[in-house]
């Protein structure tokens, strides 16, 4: 398993990188536009750190962060998400997003922090038991 990123939303793009970029001094790594999600990801890292990142999350629709709600998740990449999912469910853990693409999948740690766990390299083929699953909850 590899740490990846933690993700943070935030309310105004220009305001988020003068305070991560020009006043902490984290670099930016690059920026998507998802225009048919209606956001945009802006990863960030540390100098002495570039593949632990920040990714910031600007969703272009205005909305409140309350409860923690900008604070997004943990992220790992994983050998194996079918058998990191099956590993957590015998551990008890509730799979909140399955990994039905093969690709991606949520849970949440027992302070209820969302965790996002990702397929290293391409997604694997959709599989039984997880491409019938639904969501439980909210990640």
């Amino acid at each position: 398993m590899k740490y990846l990123h933690t993700m943070v939303r935030v309310k105004d793009v220009e305001e988020s990188l003068k305070f991560y970029c020009d006043a902490l001094g984290m670099r930016e790594v690059r920026r998507n536009d998802y225009p048919q999600g209606r956001f945009t990801l802006i990863f960030l890292a540390a100098p002495e750190t570039p593949d632990a990142e920040v990714e910031l999350t600007y969703n272009w629709d205005p909305e409140d962060y309350d409860e923690g709600r900008n604070f997004g998740h943990l992220a790992f990449a994983v050998d194996d998400i079918y058998a990191s999912c099956q590993r957590l469910m015998d551990h008890d853990v509730t799979i909140n997003r399955p990994p039905r693409d093969g690709r991606m999948a949520f849970v949440r740690s027992p302070d209820n922090i969302s965790v996002e766990l990702l397929q290293k390299g391409d997604a694997k083929p959709p599989a039984e038991p997880w491409s019938s699953m639904e969501n439980i909850g909210h990640w």
